[in-house]
């Protein structure tokens, strides 16, 4: 069953040298969590976040921290991210050779694990693991970087996602990411989607903005 449509603001489109207060600016604006962008160089281009980042953040909110590992290898980061505050930690299939095992090494620390579809990468993969996941986040650009255009071939990914997951009979967030806007929101939400990443479209105008912003993505 489709729940409400939130709103997760990537911080990767703050202002980084002022990530304290923009993190209490976006959950004074209304946002439902705080979406962490971590990458590597290596499983895509561009370097963000590690975990002191994460851990500095952490006293600025209560709000649940999604944090995206763009990493590989990433079994060996999880602990450190789950330790520095991360509630939801979700991984790509291709960075590791044993997915199963990774999202149960996440839920043995006590957190929601969440597994990421690539453009290209295939819904069957979801399937040995739903029973296992609290999350699936659907990538609607290539990761690596922020401001990208929205690919929507993806809305039959996320079209089909809601249905596995509905049969399932569990609760499951969906979760799109890339080229979010008030009308690409729409497009994804119609297809199924019950969560919406969105930098570029929160953060644009400065923190008198953002919760006009968050209203409009959520239509």
């Amino acid at each position: 069953m489709q729940q409400r449509t939130r709103i997760a603001p990537s911080i990767l489109s703050a202002d980084f040298a002022a990530l304290g207060r923009e993190v209490e600016a976006i959950a004074a604006a209304g946002a439902d969590c705080v979406h962490v962008d971590v990458m590597d160089g290596h499983f895509v281009p561009n370097i963000t976040v590690g975990p002191m980042v994460v851990k500095a953040l952490r006293k600025h909110t209560t709000l649940p921290f999604d944090v995206h590992l763009m990493i590989s290898p990433v079994d060996p980061y999880i602990p450190a991210y789950v330790e520095a505050g991360a509630d939801i930690v979700s991984l790509h299939p291709e960075a590791g050779a044993h997915p199963h095992r990774s999202i149960q090494l996440i839920k043995s620390l006590g957190k929601k694990a969440g597994v990421v579809l690539n453009p290209a990468t295939p819904v069957a993969v979801v399937e040995p693991v739903i029973g296992d996941i609290d999350l699936v986040l659907v990538m609607s650009v290539n990761p690596g970087f922020g401001g990208q255009s929205f690919i929507d071939s993806q809305l039959g990914k996320i079209a089909a996602l809601r249905k596995m997951i509905d049969a399932s009979g569990r609760t499951i967030d969906l979760e799109v990411d890339g080229g979010i806007n008030p009308d690409t929101a729409k497009k994804a939400v119609t297809a199924g989607a019950d969560m919406l990443v969105a930098g570029t479209a929160v953060f644009s105008g400065g923190p008198a903005r953002y919760a006009a912003n968050i209203k409009a993505l959520r239509g």
